[in-house]
């Protein structure tokens, strides 16, 4: 392999791309230690393998967005074989236009959009324009250094990549968040405000205070973060001005819904006497509805006002048991979440199946209200029949559950993710919200085919306000 340097394209300031000439061909390497002229032929000389793995991963089909501007190479080649660092913030915009216009992953547009102030710029001008479907992102914990401007920013994971994005969000500092449709739904930590935030576009509308909902008095805790445990939009509200925002509120588990002009949040009134729910999904023009107990019902907004909710069907009980409700390829599933306390495990060989990690606790009293997943059923809902049938293969697909909208994607599409597996975070708000350091141990990804638990995430992310929570990037 020869070690000159052809072509150079930084992607991000952490983990910059090289494209080196070799044999004729192009070759990618992605890594810290691309860093300069010199340390890239190391990187060849010493670490062919890295450099192999690291290409395969990152870029596969991507390689083609190159090879379209061969008019501008020699204009790259005087830059790269610069004696020092070349300024890529120098390079000409209609390069960089047809760099962007080639690019069909959010991934790449953002960390292109981070270089520099230059290439942010020439970004933005080029908005971004793709039809794939987006993989989810893992909305890391906020984190307390100590540093104000720091904490302002939040990290979110890329299976994609296998890379950390960065982002600063202050209007999400401190406060509890879920996630519908790309958009967050923030719950002030102090005051209890309530608001539609876009993460990466900065759009905020702010919504009725929850002292506005029926029963606020009943419903309010020294908890203020807690006051809505999930909420699901039926429309993108960058893309419209008719949409719902349905949410389970968090100590009386009721139905409430806000839509653009109310004053106030408006409760589902039946849904007092249909039990406690557990989640809530936008499908087919309605909103479905699970229970603890495994009640399945059905909100209707195409009728009177205000809309009425009816149960449909019954689907198997589950003692101690969290319920989720999606959709994937056009149908209904729901599926229970099987969790277990520590005070119930016997041996260690029970405690191996847990995924989360008590030894980090310092007080036995804390250890023993923790909780974690031993189990997910998954059933199909046939609407039309009234039946539920049990499933244990989910084809290409992967289900993502947690504080967010239940959803499932077509693993094939999106490296790294793996298919006929269910992607869960830290859900259980009874069990951390009174724990030293919070939410984040009980989190992984279950196969179905085997039942084995893996993580998704190898690092630590712990928080009592907002644990990590499944995140669909968007741009607007």
């Amino acid at each position: 392999m020869r070690n000159s340097v052809s072509c150079i394209i930084l992607l991000s300031k952490e983990t910059p791309l090289v494209f080196l000439e070799s044999s004729g061909c192009l070759t990618a390497v992605l890594g810290e230690f691309c860093l300069s002229y010199r340390r890239t032929k190391w990187l060849l000389n010493k670490k062919p393998q890295r450099a192999s793995s690291s290409c395969q991963r990152w870029l596969g089909h991507k390689l083609g967005i190159f090879l379209t501007f061969s008019q501008y190479y020699y204009q790259i080649i005087s830059l790269a074989r610069a004696s020092k660092m070349p300024d890529w913030s120098k390079l000409q915009s209609d390069i960089l236009g047809v760099i962007l216009s080639r690019m069909d992953m959010i991934e790449d547009y953002l960390n292109f959009s981070s270089v520099c102030k230059s290439w942010h710029s020439v970004a933005k001008e080029h908005r971004f324009i793709s039809d794939l479907p987006r993989a989810p992102w893992l909305m890391l914990a906020e984190e307390d250094d100590g540093d104000e401007d720091d904490n302002t920013c939040r990290k979110f994971y890329s299976f994609y990549n296998d890379m950390i994005f960065k982002k600063r969000i202050p209007e999400a500092h401190g406060k509890g968040c879920m996630e519908s449709m790309g958009w967050l739904i923030t719950v002030g930590k102090e005051d209890g405000e309530i608001s539609l935030l876009h993460p990466f576009s900065g759009v905020q509308i702010q919504l009725p205070h929850q002292n506005t909902t029926t029963l606020y008095e009943f419903n309010r805790t020294r908890f203020p973060w807690i006051f809505i445990k999930k909420a699901v939009l039926s429309a993108n509200p960058s893309h419209t001005p008719d949409y719902v925002l349905m949410v389970i509120e968090g100590k009386t588990e009721r139905l409430s819904f806000w839509r653009p002009g109310d004053l106030l949040w408006t409760m589902i009134t039946k849904s007092i006497r249909f039990g406690y729910f557990s989640d809530v999904i936008y499908f087919n023009g309605s909103f479905y509805a699970i229970t603890y107990g495994g009640c399945i019902q059905v909100c209707d907004f195409t009728g009177p006002d205000p809309p009425s909710i009816r149960i449909i069907m019954q689907i198997a009980r589950c003692i101690d048991c969290k319920y989720y409700i999606l959709e994937s390829l056009g149908s209904l599933f729901a599926v229970t979440q099987s969790g277990v306390g520590l005070r119930y495990v016997e041996d260690d060989s029970e405690r191996i199946r847990l995924t989360l990690i008590p030894a980090i606790y310092d007080h036995d009293e804390v250890i023993r209200c923790m909780s974690g997943t031993i189990f997910f059923f998954v059933f199909k809902i046939d609407l039309d029949a009234h039946i539920y049938t049990p499933i244990t293969d989910l084809g290409d697909r992967a289900f993502f559950l947690g504080a967010n909208a239940s959803f499932s994607v077509q693993a094939s599409q999106f490296p790294g993710i793996k298919p006929n597996h269910i992607y869960f975070t830290d859900n259980c708000l009874g069990a951390y919200l009174h724990s030293k350091r919070g939410g984040g141990l009980d989190m992984g990804m279950f196969n179905l085919a085997d039942s084995s638990f893996q993580p998704h995430y190898d690092g630590v992310s712990l928080s009592r306000v907002c644990p990590p929570i499944w995140v669909t990037p968007t741009l607007c």
